[in-house]
């Protein structure tokens, strides 16, 4: 009678497992078949192919062609650098491709000298298979001016083919939170894009700083001053946002930006390299009434701005997004929690670019 038993108990026993060995089968099964589904879109694209990971939820890695995904499948984002960053870059990448659980697609933007070298780190790296594209910035386009951070104004011209919306970070940035949440943030129907401003979130914790547009733009010029803006409207930091490409190109942006740049050189409105850079009092103007504040968590900035700690540890850690704004970057001997780049920092086998550390 108690073998009879032991038999039965046994046999539930077994039944139970095969029913969750079924179950978890049928799971993989489920998101598997989601996979093979989406490689199998677009088949008249003639250009190369180039592969990618989508991370799921359920366990599965899968590599896709690009060409093969739909918009509304991947989650885009742009990235600027040269030979002097470039290890901010692969910082950055590293950081997003490790904290998102969606397909992203890096639309990468170099100097010329940079376009072999990014190539070379990316594919000999645990990045070999995300999915991007890189292209060199064409520098007649700003007329001279050999600053990387202009090359934000010419995404639609540099990525013809790109349509819908974009993120833009920094590339003295690293992301800790998943950019999906920042990529799907809601955007007012009446405006451009999405910007951190200065006088909220943990921005306002610093003193000294500049937090009015009067701290970045002249009101003394005429140009300005037919804009009806108050010289203590809240300024707004341009190394984080969404936009969308296609209202972008609706909206004749990069020709309203490029405006500003051409006045610049022929009378005074915002100076050369005034108020943190030449690239961002023409975004403040061209955006004033046109944007939607980002959540401060994802863009915690100035962490660039000299020696000392102006944030708690526990703080950074709970944030979304850190940004070196400032001359100190994240690679120099003197930048402040260096340790929260350092973690997603990928070495380069070349040598070229070597952060530099306290010995």
């Amino acid at each position: 009678m108690a073998f009879t038993s032991t038999k039965k108990a046994l046999l539930a026993v077994g039944l139970v497992w095969l029913g969750v060995m079924f179950c978890l089968w049928f799971r993989d099964t489920v998101h598997l078949d989601r996979l093979l589904e989406l490689t199998q879109r677009s088949q008249n694209n003639d250009s190369p192919p180039q592969s990618g990971k989508f991370e799921a939820k359920a366990f599965q890695m899968a590599r896709f062609n690009k060409t093969k995904l739909e918009q509304d499948d991947v989650v885009h984002v742009c990235i600027t650098s040269d030979e002097n960053t470039l290890g901010g870059m692969v910082a950055l990448i590293n950081s997003i491709d490790q904290n998102t659980h969606h397909p992203i697609m890096f639309h990468l933007v170099v100097d010329q000298n940079s376009l072999t070298h990014i190539k070379t780190w990316l594919e000999g790296s645990r990045l070999h298979d995300i999915m991007y594209e890189v292209i060199a910035f064409q520098e007649e386009w700003v007329r001279g001016k050999v600053k990387m951070n202009y090359a934000r104004y010419y995404f639609p011209q540099l990525f013809p083919d790109l349509h819908g919306r974009i993120v833009f970070i920094d590339d003295d940035s690293i992301v800790q939170g998943d950019v999906y949440d920042l990529f799907k943030m809601t955007i007012k129907p009446d405006h451009w894009a999405t910007f951190a401003e200065d006088c909220t979130g943990s921005a306002k914790r610093i003193t000294m700083m500049q937090n009015h547009y009067a701290d970045y733009i002249d009101f003394k010029n005429k140009h300005v001053q037919e804009l009806g803006i108050s010289p203590t409207e809240c300024a707004f930091n341009t190394g984080v946002y969404v936009t969308d490409l296609d209202l972008w190109r609706k909206h004749n942006i990069t020709e309203k930006l490029e405006k500003w740049l051409v006045l610049n050189t022929q009378e005074e409105v915002y100076g050369n390299e005034k108020g943190g850079g030449g690239s961002q009092p023409p975004m403040m103007l061209v955006f004033y009434k046109k944007y939607t504040p980002l959540d401060p968590s994802w863009n915690v900035r100035n962490l660039g701005i000299g020696r000392g700690n102006m944030f708690t540890k526990s703080f950074l850690q709970q944030a979304k997004l850190l940004h070196w704004s400032g001359r100190v970057k994240p690679w120099d001997r003197s930048a402040q929690h260096s340790y929260f780049w350092d973690k997603y920092f990928i070495k380069d086998r070349t040598e070229k670019f070597v952060p530099i550390r306290k010995s």
